[in-house]
């Protein structure tokens, strides 16, 4: 995931940082990069509409996953979407399973570490499911939770 203003912020901040690991940002403020993921603003306002509250619960994943895809109406709007459906799973990940947090890869996007080493490619599983409708949000979910 590119997020430009990031990387200007960064540059201001911490001088020297663009040498530094894609994940250091997560090592000097992990609690703030999670928020940051967490925010989804799109999907929230959209799912809202429809009368879905996303509380950061496994139970919102099904509720998500039983909502008819809309979204797939508006084709620029779709990856934005799936990247937002994709960041709330790994924050319900992040809270959730025990151990689990978020990881940058280097020249990719954010990823969601598990206890066992497994990494949940988070980002990837919402496009695919803002998409196809498979997988399920709940079910990589339930994947993440019995590692």
């Amino acid at each position: 995931m590119n997020i430009p203003f990031l990387d200007s912020w960064r540059k201001r901040h911490h001088p020297g940082s663009p040498d530094s690991p894609p994940d250091a940002a997560f090592d000097r403020a992990p609690d703030g990069m999670a928020e940051l993921f967490a925010e989804c603003e799109l999907l929230r306002a959209r799912v809202e509409a429809a009368g879905v509250v996303l509380d950061d619960t496994p139970r919102s994943l099904q509720e998500l996953d039983q909502l008819p895809p809309r979204w797939r109406d508006d084709p620029e709007e779709l990856p934005w979407f799936g990247n937002d459906a994709g960041l709330y799973l790994g924050t319900v990940i992040v809270r959730n399973v025990p151990a689990a947090r978020w990881q940058m890869r280097p020249g990719g996007g954010p990823v969601v570490q598990l206890a066992s080493g497994r990494e949940i490619q988070v980002v990837e599983a919402g496009l695919d499911w803002a998409m196809t409708g498979a997988p399920q949000l709940s079910q990589v979910y339930a994947e993440a939770a019995e590692y």
